[in-house]
């Protein structure tokens, strides 16, 4: 992932009030990747 992917998505998680600052700095991009996933991406499955 690149850093402005990583900033973005961690930026919006801490907007949301999912994560501290101090938190994400020290989570890997595959945690940040995932829990971005879990809070914000949709799924075709949650329209049925």
């Amino acid at each position: 992932m690149s850093q402005v992917e990583r900033n973005a998505k961690a930026q919006k998680l801490i907007d949301q009030q999912k994560f501290s600052e101090k938190s994400i700095s020290k989570m890997a991009d595959s945690q940040i990747e995932y829990y971005h996933w879990l809070y914000f991406d949709d799924s075709v499955y949650d329209y049925m």
